[in-house]
Protein backbone atom coordinates (compact mmCIF):
# COMPACT_ATOMS: atom_id res chain seq x y z
CA UNK A 1 0.00 0.00 0.00
CA UNK A 2 1.16 3.52 -0.76
CA UNK A 3 1.77 5.91 2.11
CA UNK A 4 0.83 9.58 2.09
CA UNK A 5 4.45 10.46 1.28
CA UNK A 6 4.41 8.04 -1.65
CA UNK A 7 1.21 9.62 -2.98
CA UNK A 8 2.77 13.08 -2.72
CA UNK A 9 5.82 11.90 -4.66
CA UNK A 10 3.47 10.43 -7.28
CA UNK A 11 1.65 13.75 -7.60
CA UNK A 12 4.83 15.82 -7.88
CA UNK A 13 6.22 13.43 -10.49
CA UNK A 14 2.96 13.76 -12.44
CA UNK A 15 3.24 17.56 -12.43
CA UNK A 16 6.88 17.46 -13.58
CA UNK A 17 6.02 15.02 -16.37
CA UNK A 18 3.02 17.08 -17.43
CA UNK A 19 5.21 20.21 -17.54
CA UNK A 20 7.72 18.29 -19.69
CA UNK A 21 5.00 17.33 -22.16
CA UNK A 22 3.79 20.93 -22.31
CA UNK A 23 7.37 21.99 -23.06
CA UNK A 24 7.61 19.41 -25.88
CA UNK A 25 4.37 20.62 -27.42
CA UNK A 26 5.36 24.28 -27.21
CA UNK A 27 8.87 23.67 -28.53
CA UNK A 28 7.57 21.71 -31.52
CA UNK A 29 4.94 24.37 -32.14
CA UNK A 30 7.73 26.89 -32.76
CA UNK A 31 10.12 24.54 -34.57
CA UNK A 32 7.96 22.68 -37.06
CA UNK A 33 6.21 23.49 -40.30
CA UNK A 34 3.42 21.10 -41.32
CA UNK A 35 4.79 21.13 -44.83
CA UNK A 36 7.64 18.95 -43.49
CA UNK A 37 5.31 16.07 -42.51
CA UNK A 38 4.30 12.87 -44.30
CA UNK A 39 3.02 13.89 -47.74
CA UNK A 40 3.03 17.47 -46.46
CA UNK A 41 2.55 19.11 -49.84
CA UNK A 42 -0.42 16.85 -50.67
CA UNK A 43 -2.15 17.68 -47.38
CA UNK A 44 -1.37 21.35 -47.98
CA UNK A 45 -3.04 20.99 -51.39
CA UNK A 46 -6.10 19.52 -49.66
CA UNK A 47 -6.44 22.64 -47.47
CA UNK A 48 -5.87 25.04 -50.36
CA UNK A 49 -8.51 23.28 -52.47
CA UNK A 50 -10.96 22.25 -49.74
CA UNK A 51 -13.67 24.57 -51.06
CA UNK A 52 -13.12 23.38 -54.62
CA UNK A 53 -13.51 19.77 -53.52
CA UNK A 54 -16.54 20.07 -51.23
CA UNK A 55 -18.28 23.43 -51.74
CA UNK A 56 -17.95 24.83 -55.24
CA UNK A 57 -19.63 23.06 -58.11
CA UNK A 58 -17.05 21.73 -60.57
CA UNK A 59 -16.60 18.70 -62.76
CA UNK A 60 -13.06 17.91 -61.61
CA UNK A 61 -12.55 14.87 -59.36
CA UNK A 62 -10.83 15.48 -55.98
CA UNK A 63 -7.75 13.59 -57.19
CA UNK A 64 -7.07 16.49 -59.58
CA UNK A 65 -6.54 18.76 -56.58
CA UNK A 66 -4.54 16.51 -54.24
CA UNK A 67 -3.27 12.95 -54.10
CA UNK A 68 -4.78 12.79 -50.58
CA UNK A 69 -8.26 12.91 -52.16
CA UNK A 70 -9.24 9.68 -50.35
CA UNK A 71 -8.68 11.22 -46.89
CA UNK A 72 -11.85 12.18 -44.98
CA UNK A 73 -12.38 15.95 -44.59
CA UNK A 74 -12.69 16.54 -40.83
CA UNK A 75 -8.96 17.15 -40.08
CA UNK A 76 -8.84 19.82 -42.80
CA UNK A 77 -11.80 21.90 -41.64
CA UNK A 78 -9.95 23.97 -39.02
CA UNK A 79 -6.85 24.81 -41.13
CA UNK A 80 -9.12 25.61 -44.09
CA UNK A 81 -11.10 28.02 -41.93
CA UNK A 82 -7.91 29.78 -40.80
CA UNK A 83 -6.58 29.83 -44.35
CA UNK A 84 -9.73 31.29 -45.91
CA UNK A 85 -10.12 33.97 -43.23
CA UNK A 86 -6.47 34.90 -43.67
CA UNK A 87 -6.73 35.22 -47.45
CA UNK A 88 -9.92 37.25 -47.33
CA UNK A 89 -9.30 39.66 -44.48
CA UNK A 90 -5.54 40.20 -44.25
CA UNK A 91 -3.31 42.14 -46.60
CA UNK A 92 -0.04 40.21 -46.50
CA UNK A 93 2.95 39.94 -48.78
CA UNK A 94 2.99 36.61 -50.62
CA UNK A 95 -0.54 35.98 -49.36
CA UNK A 96 -0.68 32.22 -50.05
CA UNK A 97 2.62 31.34 -48.37
CA UNK A 98 2.00 33.72 -45.46
CA UNK A 99 -1.46 32.28 -44.81
CA UNK A 100 -0.06 28.76 -45.12
CA UNK A 101 2.44 29.52 -42.35
CA UNK A 102 -0.33 30.98 -40.19
CA UNK A 103 -2.68 28.03 -40.57
CA UNK A 104 0.21 25.59 -40.05
CA UNK A 105 1.09 27.23 -36.74
CA UNK A 106 -2.57 27.52 -35.71
CA UNK A 107 -3.30 23.90 -36.60
CA UNK A 108 -0.34 22.57 -34.60
CA UNK A 109 -1.60 24.58 -31.62
CA UNK A 110 -5.13 23.20 -32.10
CA UNK A 111 -3.91 19.63 -32.46
CA UNK A 112 -1.75 20.04 -29.35
CA UNK A 113 -4.94 20.90 -27.46
CA UNK A 114 -6.59 17.78 -28.91
CA UNK A 115 -3.68 15.70 -27.63
CA UNK A 116 -4.01 17.18 -24.12
CA UNK A 117 -7.77 16.52 -24.20
CA UNK A 118 -7.00 12.95 -25.26
CA UNK A 119 -4.80 12.52 -22.19
CA UNK A 120 -7.54 14.09 -20.05
CA UNK A 121 -10.11 11.52 -21.18
CA UNK A 122 -7.60 8.71 -20.59
CA UNK A 123 -7.22 9.99 -17.03
CA UNK A 124 -11.01 10.11 -16.65
CA UNK A 125 -11.30 6.58 -18.04
CA UNK A 126 -8.73 5.18 -15.60
CA UNK A 127 -10.42 7.05 -12.76
CA UNK A 128 -13.77 5.52 -13.73
CA UNK A 129 -12.27 2.05 -14.15
CA UNK A 130 -10.63 2.14 -10.72
CA UNK A 131 -13.61 3.86 -9.05
CA UNK A 132 -11.21 6.35 -7.51
CA UNK A 133 -11.42 10.11 -7.39
CA UNK A 134 -7.86 10.89 -8.39
CA UNK A 135 -6.87 14.23 -9.89
CA UNK A 136 -3.60 12.92 -11.29
CA UNK A 137 -2.34 9.56 -12.43
CA UNK A 138 1.35 9.27 -13.16
CA UNK A 139 1.21 5.87 -14.86
CA UNK A 140 -1.36 7.09 -17.43
CA UNK A 141 0.69 10.11 -18.39
CA UNK A 142 3.96 8.17 -18.46
CA UNK A 143 2.95 4.93 -20.19
CA UNK A 144 1.12 6.79 -22.98
CA UNK A 145 3.19 9.97 -23.16
CA UNK A 146 6.46 8.06 -23.59
CA UNK A 147 5.92 7.19 -27.27
CA UNK A 148 7.95 9.51 -29.49
CA UNK A 149 5.44 8.98 -32.30
CA UNK A 150 2.90 11.00 -30.27
CA UNK A 151 4.67 14.24 -30.93
CA UNK A 152 5.19 13.72 -34.65
CA UNK A 153 1.51 12.87 -34.96
CA UNK A 154 0.52 16.05 -33.13
CA UNK A 155 2.41 18.44 -35.42
CA UNK A 156 1.62 16.90 -38.79
CA UNK A 157 -1.33 17.89 -40.95
CA UNK A 158 -3.08 14.53 -40.76
CA UNK A 159 -6.13 12.85 -39.24
CA UNK A 160 -4.54 10.45 -36.75
CA UNK A 161 -4.65 12.90 -33.84
CA UNK A 162 -8.40 13.19 -34.40
CA UNK A 163 -8.68 9.40 -34.15
CA UNK A 164 -6.87 9.50 -30.82
CA UNK A 165 -9.12 12.25 -29.47
CA UNK A 166 -12.45 10.78 -30.56
CA UNK A 167 -11.40 7.27 -29.54
CA UNK A 168 -10.43 8.47 -26.05
CA UNK A 169 -13.87 10.04 -25.70
CA UNK A 170 -15.58 6.95 -27.14
CA UNK A 171 -13.78 4.61 -24.72
CA UNK A 172 -14.75 6.81 -21.78
CA UNK A 173 -18.43 6.71 -22.81
CA UNK A 174 -18.17 2.97 -23.49
CA UNK A 175 -16.82 2.29 -20.00
CA UNK A 176 -19.67 4.34 -18.51
CA UNK A 177 -22.06 2.19 -20.57
CA UNK A 178 -20.46 -0.97 -19.17
CA UNK A 179 -20.54 0.36 -15.61
CA UNK A 180 -24.29 0.98 -15.95
CA UNK A 181 -24.81 -2.74 -16.70
CA UNK A 182 -25.38 -1.88 -20.37
CA UNK A 183 -28.40 0.27 -19.59
CA UNK A 184 -28.67 3.38 -21.73
CA UNK A 185 -30.77 6.37 -22.76
CA UNK A 186 -31.43 7.78 -26.21
CA UNK A 187 -28.88 10.51 -25.57
CA UNK A 188 -26.22 7.83 -24.98
CA UNK A 189 -26.97 6.30 -28.38
CA UNK A 190 -26.79 9.69 -30.07
CA UNK A 191 -23.47 10.68 -28.48
CA UNK A 192 -21.88 7.30 -29.18
CA UNK A 193 -23.10 7.35 -32.80
CA UNK A 194 -21.96 10.94 -33.25
CA UNK A 195 -18.41 10.05 -32.21
CA UNK A 196 -18.42 6.96 -34.45
CA UNK A 197 -19.33 9.23 -37.35
CA UNK A 198 -16.58 11.70 -36.48
CA UNK A 199 -14.06 8.86 -36.25
CA UNK A 200 -15.04 7.68 -39.73
CA UNK A 201 -14.60 11.24 -41.04
CA UNK A 202 -11.14 11.55 -39.45
CA UNK A 203 -9.12 8.83 -41.15
CA UNK A 204 -9.83 5.34 -42.49
CA UNK A 205 -7.57 3.78 -39.86
CA UNK A 206 -10.42 4.42 -37.40
CA UNK A 207 -12.36 1.54 -38.94
CA UNK A 208 -9.80 -0.84 -37.41
CA UNK A 209 -11.27 0.06 -34.00
CA UNK A 210 -14.80 -1.12 -34.76
CA UNK A 211 -14.32 -4.93 -35.01
CA UNK A 212 -13.48 -4.95 -31.29
CA UNK A 213 -17.04 -3.90 -30.45
CA UNK A 214 -18.43 -6.71 -32.61
CA UNK A 215 -16.15 -9.37 -31.12
CA UNK A 216 -17.03 -8.34 -27.58
CA UNK A 217 -20.66 -9.33 -28.20
CA UNK A 218 -19.68 -13.02 -28.21
CA UNK A 219 -17.95 -12.76 -24.84
CA UNK A 220 -20.80 -11.10 -22.96
CA UNK A 221 -23.19 -12.93 -20.68
CA UNK A 222 -26.43 -13.80 -22.43
CA UNK A 223 -28.34 -11.40 -20.17
CA UNK A 224 -26.45 -8.43 -21.63
CA UNK A 225 -26.23 -9.36 -25.31
CA UNK A 226 -29.61 -8.03 -26.39
CA UNK A 227 -29.10 -4.61 -24.76
CA UNK A 228 -25.53 -4.41 -26.06
CA UNK A 229 -26.51 -5.32 -29.61
CA UNK A 230 -29.38 -2.81 -29.61
CA UNK A 231 -27.13 0.00 -28.36
CA UNK A 232 -24.40 -0.73 -30.90
CA UNK A 233 -26.85 -1.19 -33.78
CA UNK A 234 -28.59 2.16 -33.35
CA UNK A 235 -25.32 3.97 -32.60
CA UNK A 236 -23.81 2.53 -35.79
CA UNK A 237 -26.77 3.77 -37.83
CA UNK A 238 -26.18 7.30 -36.52
CA UNK A 239 -22.48 7.01 -37.30
CA UNK A 240 -23.34 5.76 -40.78
CA UNK A 241 -25.70 8.66 -41.45
CA UNK A 242 -23.05 11.17 -40.38
CA UNK A 243 -20.12 9.79 -42.34
CA UNK A 244 -21.40 7.67 -45.25
CA UNK A 245 -21.80 10.62 -47.63
CA UNK A 246 -18.03 10.88 -48.00
CA UNK A 247 -17.52 7.20 -48.79
CA UNK A 248 -20.44 7.08 -51.21
CA UNK A 249 -18.87 10.04 -52.96
CA UNK A 250 -15.63 8.06 -53.32
CA UNK A 251 -17.61 5.14 -54.69
CA UNK A 252 -19.46 7.22 -57.28
CA UNK A 253 -16.24 8.90 -58.46
CA UNK A 254 -13.72 6.06 -58.22
CA UNK A 255 -15.82 2.89 -58.12
CA UNK A 256 -14.81 1.85 -54.61
CA UNK A 257 -15.52 2.86 -51.02
CA UNK A 258 -11.83 2.39 -50.19
CA UNK A 259 -10.19 4.53 -52.86
CA UNK A 260 -6.46 5.10 -52.37
CA UNK A 261 -3.60 6.72 -54.27
CA UNK A 262 -2.05 3.32 -54.90
CA UNK A 263 -3.63 0.48 -56.86
CA UNK A 264 -4.18 -2.69 -54.83
CA UNK A 265 -3.09 -6.02 -56.22
CA UNK A 266 -4.64 -9.43 -55.69
CA UNK A 267 -4.09 -10.39 -52.06
CA UNK A 268 -1.26 -12.80 -51.49
CA UNK A 269 1.38 -13.01 -48.83
CA UNK A 270 3.83 -13.30 -51.73
CA UNK A 271 3.11 -9.64 -52.49
CA UNK A 272 5.82 -8.82 -50.00
CA UNK A 273 9.31 -10.34 -50.00
CA UNK A 274 10.42 -12.72 -47.27
CA UNK A 275 12.48 -9.96 -45.64
CA UNK A 276 9.27 -7.99 -45.01
CA UNK A 277 8.10 -10.71 -42.61
CA UNK A 278 11.40 -11.95 -41.22
CA UNK A 279 14.09 -9.32 -40.49
CA UNK A 280 17.62 -10.05 -41.63
CA UNK A 281 20.40 -10.53 -39.10
CA UNK A 282 22.07 -7.37 -40.37
CA UNK A 283 18.94 -5.32 -39.70
CA UNK A 284 18.82 -6.56 -36.11
CA UNK A 285 22.26 -5.05 -35.54
CA UNK A 286 21.25 -1.85 -37.33
CA UNK A 287 18.17 -1.65 -35.08
CA UNK A 288 20.44 -0.66 -32.21
CA UNK A 289 23.09 1.09 -34.25
CA UNK A 290 21.56 3.36 -36.92
CA UNK A 291 17.80 2.77 -37.19
CA UNK A 292 17.23 5.38 -39.89
CA UNK A 293 16.12 5.38 -43.49
CA UNK A 294 17.16 3.73 -45.85
CA UNK A 295 18.28 0.90 -43.54
CA UNK A 296 15.92 -2.10 -43.10
CA UNK A 297 14.72 -1.94 -46.73
CA UNK A 298 10.95 -2.52 -46.27
CA UNK A 299 11.29 -4.78 -43.21
CA UNK A 300 8.06 -4.44 -41.25
CA UNK A 301 8.91 -4.84 -37.57
CA UNK A 302 12.29 -3.01 -37.52
CA UNK A 303 10.79 0.03 -39.29
CA UNK A 304 7.64 0.06 -37.14
CA UNK A 305 9.63 -0.25 -33.90
CA UNK A 306 12.13 2.44 -34.93
CA UNK A 307 9.38 4.82 -36.01
CA UNK A 308 7.43 4.28 -32.78
CA UNK A 309 10.30 5.08 -30.43
CA UNK A 310 12.61 7.14 -32.61
CA UNK A 311 12.43 8.80 -36.00
CA UNK A 312 13.15 6.22 -38.69
CA UNK A 313 11.87 8.34 -41.57
CA UNK A 314 13.59 11.49 -40.35
CA UNK A 315 10.56 13.76 -40.44
CA UNK A 316 11.56 15.12 -37.04
CA UNK A 317 15.31 14.89 -37.17
CA UNK A 318 17.25 15.10 -40.39
CA UNK A 319 15.12 15.73 -43.44
CA UNK A 320 13.16 18.64 -44.81
CA UNK A 321 11.12 18.07 -47.98
CA UNK A 322 14.13 16.67 -49.86
CA UNK A 323 14.03 13.05 -48.69
CA UNK A 324 17.25 12.15 -50.51
CA UNK A 325 19.39 14.38 -48.30
CA UNK A 326 19.85 14.61 -44.58
CA UNK A 327 21.24 16.66 -41.77
CA UNK A 328 23.45 15.16 -39.05
CA UNK A 329 22.34 11.66 -40.02
CA UNK A 330 25.37 9.93 -38.51
CA UNK A 331 24.98 11.66 -35.15
CA UNK A 332 21.21 11.31 -34.91
CA UNK A 333 21.41 7.71 -36.17
CA UNK A 334 23.68 6.66 -33.31
CA UNK A 335 21.43 8.39 -30.78
CA UNK A 336 18.30 6.74 -32.21
CA UNK A 337 20.08 3.39 -31.91
CA UNK A 338 20.40 4.03 -28.17
CA UNK A 339 16.74 5.10 -28.09
CA UNK A 340 15.78 1.71 -29.50
CA UNK A 341 17.96 -0.04 -26.93
CA UNK A 342 16.51 1.86 -23.96
CA UNK A 343 13.00 1.24 -25.27
CA UNK A 344 13.33 -2.55 -25.10
CA UNK A 345 12.22 -2.71 -21.46
CA UNK A 346 9.00 -0.68 -21.97
CA UNK A 347 8.26 -2.75 -25.08
CA UNK A 348 8.71 -5.98 -23.12
CA UNK A 349 6.40 -4.65 -20.40
CA UNK A 350 3.64 -3.72 -22.89
CA UNK A 351 3.82 -7.10 -24.65
CA UNK A 352 3.81 -8.98 -21.34
CA UNK A 353 0.65 -7.16 -20.26
CA UNK A 354 -0.98 -7.91 -23.63
CA UNK A 355 -0.18 -11.62 -23.36
CA UNK A 356 -1.45 -11.71 -19.78
CA UNK A 357 -4.65 -9.91 -20.85
CA UNK A 358 -5.25 -12.34 -23.73
CA UNK A 359 -5.20 -15.18 -21.20
CA UNK A 360 -8.07 -13.55 -19.28
CA UNK A 361 -10.29 -14.05 -22.34
CA UNK A 362 -10.50 -17.75 -21.46
CA UNK A 363 -11.53 -17.31 -17.84
CA UNK A 364 -15.01 -18.60 -17.05
CA UNK A 365 -15.79 -15.88 -14.54
CA UNK A 366 -16.24 -12.51 -16.18
CA UNK A 367 -17.11 -9.11 -14.70
CA UNK A 368 -17.63 -5.61 -16.04
CA UNK A 369 -13.93 -4.76 -15.73
CA UNK A 370 -13.10 -7.74 -17.92
CA UNK A 371 -15.41 -6.51 -20.68
CA UNK A 372 -13.50 -3.26 -21.05
CA UNK A 373 -10.18 -5.10 -21.03
CA UNK A 374 -11.53 -7.50 -23.64
CA UNK A 375 -12.43 -4.59 -25.91
CA UNK A 376 -8.93 -3.13 -25.60
CA UNK A 377 -7.38 -6.51 -26.45
CA UNK A 378 -9.68 -7.06 -29.44
CA UNK A 379 -9.01 -3.57 -30.81
CA UNK A 380 -5.25 -3.89 -30.40
CA UNK A 381 -5.29 -7.18 -32.29
CA UNK A 382 -7.73 -6.00 -35.01
CA UNK A 383 -5.72 -2.79 -35.54
CA UNK A 384 -2.50 -4.73 -35.98
CA UNK A 385 -3.99 -7.38 -38.27
CA UNK A 386 -5.90 -4.82 -40.34
CA UNK A 387 -2.84 -2.66 -40.84
CA UNK A 388 -0.67 -5.68 -41.64
CA UNK A 389 -3.13 -6.85 -44.31
CA UNK A 390 -3.16 -3.33 -45.76
CA UNK A 391 0.63 -3.43 -46.15
CA UNK A 392 0.41 -6.79 -47.90
CA UNK A 393 -2.32 -5.49 -50.22
CA UNK A 394 -0.42 -2.30 -51.10
CA UNK A 395 3.24 -3.33 -51.27
CA UNK A 396 5.82 -0.55 -51.62
CA UNK A 397 9.47 -1.47 -52.21
CA UNK A 398 10.75 1.33 -49.97
CA UNK A 399 8.36 0.44 -47.12
CA UNK A 400 7.03 3.98 -47.29
CA UNK A 401 3.62 2.95 -45.93
CA UNK A 402 5.14 1.51 -42.72
CA UNK A 403 4.61 4.33 -40.26
CA UNK A 404 3.75 4.02 -36.58
CA UNK A 405 1.42 7.02 -36.71
CA UNK A 406 -0.95 5.08 -38.98
CA UNK A 407 -1.87 2.78 -36.08
CA UNK A 408 -1.01 5.07 -33.19
CA UNK A 409 -4.41 4.26 -31.65
CA UNK A 410 -3.18 0.67 -31.19
CA UNK A 411 -0.16 1.82 -29.19
CA UNK A 412 -2.32 4.08 -27.03
CA UNK A 413 -4.74 1.27 -26.23
CA UNK A 414 -1.77 -0.95 -25.41
CA UNK A 415 -0.57 1.80 -23.09
CA UNK A 416 -4.01 2.12 -21.49
CA UNK A 417 -4.17 -1.64 -20.97
CA UNK A 418 -0.77 -1.50 -19.28
CA UNK A 419 -1.88 1.37 -17.04
CA UNK A 420 -4.82 -0.72 -15.80
CA UNK A 421 -2.49 -3.60 -14.98
CA UNK A 422 0.08 -1.36 -13.30
CA UNK A 423 -2.56 0.38 -11.17
CA UNK A 424 -3.82 -3.00 -9.97
CA UNK A 425 -0.28 -4.01 -9.07
CA UNK A 426 0.28 -0.66 -7.35
CA UNK A 427 -2.52 -1.42 -4.87
CA UNK A 428 -0.74 -4.63 -3.88
CA UNK A 429 2.93 -3.76 -4.21
CA UNK A 430 3.95 -0.11 -4.37
CA UNK A 431 7.61 -1.09 -4.55
CA UNK A 432 7.07 -3.00 -7.82
CA UNK A 433 5.07 -0.07 -9.17
CA UNK A 434 7.93 2.24 -8.25
CA UNK A 435 10.44 0.04 -10.10
CA UNK A 436 8.33 0.06 -13.28
CA UNK A 437 7.71 3.82 -13.12
CA UNK A 438 11.41 4.45 -12.51
CA UNK A 439 12.37 2.43 -15.59
CA UNK A 440 9.85 4.27 -17.75
CA UNK A 441 11.05 7.62 -16.36
CA UNK A 442 14.67 6.85 -17.25
CA UNK A 443 13.60 5.88 -20.77
CA UNK A 444 11.48 9.02 -21.12
CA UNK A 445 14.43 11.22 -20.09
CA UNK A 446 16.81 9.44 -22.44
CA UNK A 447 14.37 9.55 -25.36
CA UNK A 448 13.38 13.15 -24.73
CA UNK A 449 15.35 14.52 -27.68
CA UNK A 450 13.59 12.10 -30.04
CA UNK A 451 10.31 13.77 -29.10
CA UNK A 452 11.54 17.19 -30.24
CA UNK A 453 11.72 18.68 -33.71
CA UNK A 454 15.33 19.22 -34.78
CA UNK A 455 14.51 21.87 -37.30
CA UNK A 456 15.29 25.54 -36.86
CA UNK A 457 12.82 27.86 -35.18
CA UNK A 458 10.02 28.89 -37.52
CA UNK A 459 10.31 32.42 -38.89
CA UNK A 460 7.09 33.96 -40.10
CA UNK A 461 7.37 36.02 -43.28
CA UNK A 462 3.97 37.66 -43.14
CA UNK A 463 4.82 41.32 -43.55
Amino acid sequence: MASKVDKNIDTYAFLVLFASIIYILFYNLTHYDQLFGYDGEAHHGYVQNFLNIFIYNNDLPPSDFTREFFSPPLPYVFPTLINEVCKRYFDLSDIYESCRQIYSFSNIFFQSLLYLLTIYFYLKTIQLFLDKKIKSNLSTLLLIGIFSINYKTVVMLRGEIYILFFNSLLMFLFLKFIKKSFNYKKLDIFLFGLIIGFLALSRQWAFLLFPGYVLLLFFLKKDFRKKYFSFMFYSSIIGFLISSWFYFNLYFQYGTFTAFNLDPIKFSFYNQPKSFYIPSLESLFQLFDKPIRPNFDNQFLPILYSDLWGDYWGYFSFTSRDLSSGRNQEFIGSYLGRVNTFSLLPTFFYLSVLIYSIKTLFKKQKNFENYFIFYLVFSIISSFIGYFLFLVSYPVETGDTIKASYIIQMFHMLGLLSVIYLEKVKAKSFSFYLVVVSIFTVVFIHNFSAMLSHFEQIKFNVF
